[in-house]
């Protein structure tokens, strides 16, 4: 085999680096849309089990913590023994958690569900992200942001309408996400490994950390807009739709989901719109957004107006998806092809901490002080969090912003 054989061997295709991020995006986007779809079917599983808001709060926690676990003990696996075994595996274990909700017929169930699903969106986050960032370091950022976006509102308003108008309100999405996995798991079988084997693989189940040193100033500057950005949303999946009903007076079926797609279409629009730009003037509109849209959401909260509850929540999702993508830009890039599953568990590990803990303290305060005291006080936190950004980012010198 000649030389020029062999380059053109070693160096992927266009069409098969296509090929292969757009299946791992979509693969990206079905767990993400299964882990905010059972947001607008848990008034149903109140109703139909009998169980208390605390129990609800904890079926909600239960996904979270057990997606930390894995990000702490399989989130640099994909750099030992390969992306593709972590990704069809991981797969395959969303795959049962989905077979359990099918299931379910109790709270029981439903925490199992989400134990498992939990565990296996864990493993797959870091692999998958790694993989988008194997095949492009440069789209990467942009691909792992739209797909997660894209997903958790397309679930959420797809479960939602499968709720109100399917025969089988809590089964249906998650049948048809079942399908949905089976055909992905058989694409990433046949896509190529993109990165080789090294040792360490049973060292890295131990629980830790992997920040490379060269991403841990950019870690450290982008984390308060973070988790400002996560904790919204777990707010919004966790009391986003009871908020909604209470806003706009109505038991809709379908406002749970509505609530969820506004915010991260949202991101989604913002993410597309600013892609050229700067990475730090992305994540200064982000945390710009993030002020002005939960400033805005809260006083439709107090005025009792859908229009500007959902008017708050769409800018505040600009602000959501420019802010992430801004993180992620800041961070991934920074990191090596070995470190690269490493650095993206360690960036979902305090992503998803400030998605479960925050929304879980907001759920146990609401049956406190109430959902409106709760809502306001949550909201301000996260404006301080965001206006901090604004601050470490040099946000009040003019500047004229470049395109990258």
């Amino acid at each position: 085999m000649s030389a020029e054989q062999i380059t053109t061997l070693a160096m992927p295709s266009a069409s098969r680096k296509w090929r292969a991020l757009s299946i791992y995006a979509l693969t990206v986007a079905t767990f993400f849309g299964a882990s905010s779809a059972p947001t607008p079917l848990y008034r149903l599983y109140q109703d139909a089990f009998g169980f208390s808001p605390a129990m609800l709060t904890l079926v909600f926690a239960s996904y979270a913590f057990s997606l930390l676990v894995a990000l702490l003990t399989t989130g640099s696996l994909s750099d030992h023994i390969g992306r593709r075994p972590v990704i069809v595996g991981s797969i395959l274990l969303e795959i049962v958690a989905m077979l359990v909700f099918v299931e379910s017929h109790n709270a029981s169930m439903l925490i199992a569900a989400r134990v498992v699903q939990g565990f296996a969106t864990g493993a797959a986050t870091s692999a998958l992200g790694a993989a988008i960032l194997d095949e492009s370091r440069t789209l990467g950022p942009l691909v792992n942001a739209l797909a997660s976006l894209g997903g958790m509102g397309a679930g959420a308003l797809g479960a939602s309408m499968l709720v109100a108008y399917a025969p089988w309100p809590m089964q249906s999405i998650f049948i048809a996400l079942t399908a949905m996995l089976f055909i992905e798991a058989a694409f990433a079988i046949a896509l190529p490994e993109t990165v080789s084997r090294v040792p360490g693989a049973i060292a890295a189940l131990i629980p830790r950390v992997n920040i490379p040193r060269a991403a841990r100033g950019a870690m450290l500057r982008v984390a308060p807009v973070d988790i400002a950005v996560w904790a919204l949303g777990g707010f919004y999946l966790s009391l986003g739709p009871t908020l909604a009903r209470a806003v706009i007076g109505i038991a809709d079926a379908t406002i749970g989901g509505w609530v969820v797609f506004a915010l991260t279409m949202g991101g989604f629009a913002a993410i597309l719109a600013l892609r050229k730009l700067a990475t730090v003037y992305v994540l200064r509109f982000g945390a710009s957004a993030l002020v002005v849209g939960l400033l805005i959401t809260l006083a439709g909260v107090h005025a009792q107006s859908a229009g500007v509850f959902f008017t708050g929540t769409a800018i505040a999702g600009t602000g959501f998806g420019a802010a992430f993508q801004g993180a992620l830009r800041s961070v991934m890039p920074l990191a090596e092809s070995h470190e690269r599953a490493g650095l993206m568990a360690a960036f979902y590990i305090l992503s998803y901490l400030a998605f479960s803990i925050p929304a879980i303290l907001a759920g146990t305060l609401a049956h406190v002080i109430g959902l409106r005291a709760t809502t306001d006080a949550y909201g301000l936190v996260l404006v301080v969090l965001s206006s901090m950004t604004l601050v470490a980012s040099g946000a009040g010198r003019s500047a004229r912003p470049k395109l990258q």
